[in-house]
């Protein structure tokens, strides 16, 4: 590395740029200046307005970043650095960046409309999305809220700009409400002036506007009373337990009971009549049922004609007295030796008359063969 032509390049670039560099560090130098002038302005300026001091710092801060940003890019154009491939590059990173913290910047807008709208203070008591809690600080990005029982919430700005928040400490006095529930034998009159007597002995309700109570609705077990008065937005809580409190304690004294869930049973000693209809069952009449498969013995097999008696009902017939005469059948290589009597039980359990004429037919015509072949 050849040290003397580097040395010599640093005394060229001095010796030919040297009003540059003068005028860059003059720049510089009273740039830095004017910013922090500005700046002191612009915070004076804020802080004799109404506005919080959360959004008069962020104002500043985004003054601060612009200014010298400009000091900045006039720095490099007197350098000689080409501003528009600066400003390209710059702005490519302000869009990787955004994209990537889409979800910051969000709560950073939301966070500038709770600040400027002024929704609520540091120390305000207020709801959102089922949470409870006094303001500890609001910046930008989150709100921390303090629960009662000491627990640190913080939530995101988004979520508060985007949900109903209840603001309890945003008036000087509050509502307190109140139930209370008696027996149906209590005197109306007495209870509520009872009520109303225990709310005005506490010297932190006040007494204008007056304290209410007036019969509400009548329950299954209970005839249900609404009370209401005001206090001051501090006394809420003191005032709620010590009014209940106290209520109880006036109730038992003037026996009043608060009743347990109940039900009513009485006996019924009428004897009720009932409408009858009819004269009991109806005998039953059975119905006709027309047979449709009738069964051809001289073209059926036995197992045919066995089977049908499944799905015919069996109807009833007079047995032949005749017990000597036999009829020999035969059918597929099977001997069948049948009875008179057999035939009409067989004839029974097919349940058709018309195969009883078929069988005893049959019969007959046997018997005359025999015959011939004998003669």
């Amino acid at each position: 590395m050849n040290w003397t032509k580097i040395w010599n390049d640093i005394v060229n670039f001095f010796k030919t740029n040297v009003w540059n560099i003068v005028i860059f560090f003059a720049v510089l130098l009273f740039g830095i200046i004017i910013v922090k002038l500005l700046i002191n302005i612009s915070r004076r300026i804020l802080n004799k307005t109404k506005m919080e001091k959360i959004a008069v710092g962020f104002i500043v801060g985004i003054l601060k970043l612009a200014l010298y940003l400009i000091l900045i890019l006039i720095l490099l154009s007197i350098m000689g650095v080409e501003i528009t491939g600066v400003l390209t590059a710059f702005s490519a990173i302000l869009l990787s960046v955004g994209l990537a913290l889409q979800e910051n910047i969000a709560n950073v807008a939301n966070g500038i409309i709770i600040v400027s709208s002024k929704m609520f203070k540091k120390g305000d008591y207020i709801q959102v999305d089922g949470i409870e809690g006094s303001i500890t600080q609001i910046n930008f990005l989150y709100t921390t809220i303090m629960t009662t029982d000491n627990k640190r919430i913080t939530i995101p700005n988004t979520k508060i700009v985007n949900n109903a928040v209840i603001d309890f400490d945003s008036n000087l006095t509050r509502r307190v409400n109140f139930t209370f529930s008696v027996a149906y034998e209590s005197d109306i009159e007495k209870v509520k002036s009872l009520i109303i007597d225990c709310m005005k002995s506490n010297g932190k309700v006040l007494l204008s506007p007056e304290p209410f109570c007036r019969l509400s609705a009548m329950k299954d077990s209970s005839l249900e009373f609404t009370a209401r008065c005001w206090c001051d937005k501090e006394d809420y809580w003191t005032v709620y337990y010590d009014t209940m409190e106290t209520v109880f304690n006036e109730f038992k004294r003037n026996n009043i009971s608060v009743p347990f869930n109940q039900m009513e049973i009485r006996e019924r000693t009428d004897s009720p009549v009932l409408p009858i209809i009819g004269k009991g069952l109806p005998e039953r009449v059975e119905k006709v049922r027309e047979v449709s498969n009738k069964i051809d013995l001289e073209n059926s097999s036995f197992s045919e004609i066995f089977a049908s008696k499944r799905n015919i009902k069996h109807k009833k017939f007079k047995k032949s007295k005749k017990k000597d005469e036999i009829v020999q059948i035969k059918e597929d290589d099977v001997e069948l030796n049948l009875g008179n009597n057999d035939i009409e039980d067989r004839a029974t359990q097919i349940g058709l008359n018309e195969s009883i004429q078929q069988i005893e037919t049959f019969t007959q015509d046997e018997k005359k063969k025999k015959n011939k072949k004998k003669d």
